[in-house]
């Protein structure tokens, strides 16, 4: 896949996830992947970090119908595109994948 640069240009499932990531701000979220997508039913694993005295809830930018994408953003979508299969944990920072853990099934 070449980098997508605006979120219109992406499938639902994954504009949704940047929906989320926005929703979540800072937090984990455990996701499932089929087929290079992510899966949303069911809904995704989150753990929501809260800093006593920081910013709280969603990013402004979750509001925005359509957006350039962040270097971050494109490449999680690059690592599932990669992983096609499997269960992955993403740290989020600011509403942005900050860190990717990447679980799946290996044959000998």
């Amino acid at each position: 896949m070449k980098p997508l640069l605006k979120k219109s240009n992406l499938s639902q499932p994954r504009q949704c996830l940047i929906k989320l990531f926005q929703n979540v701000n800072f937090g984990k979220v455990d996701l499932l992947v089929r087929s290079g997508e992510p899966v949303l039913d069911p809904p995704p694993r989150v753990i929501e970090t809260r800093k006593m005295g920081a910013q709280k809830g969603a990013r402004a930018e979750s509001d925005l119908a359509d957006f350039c994408l962040k270097e971050q953003v494109v490449e999680l979508f690059l690592t599932i595109d990669e992983v096609r299969d499997g269960l992955i944990s993403i740290t989020l920072k600011h509403g942005l994948p900050f860190s990717v853990e990447v679980e799946r099934t290996s044959a000998c």
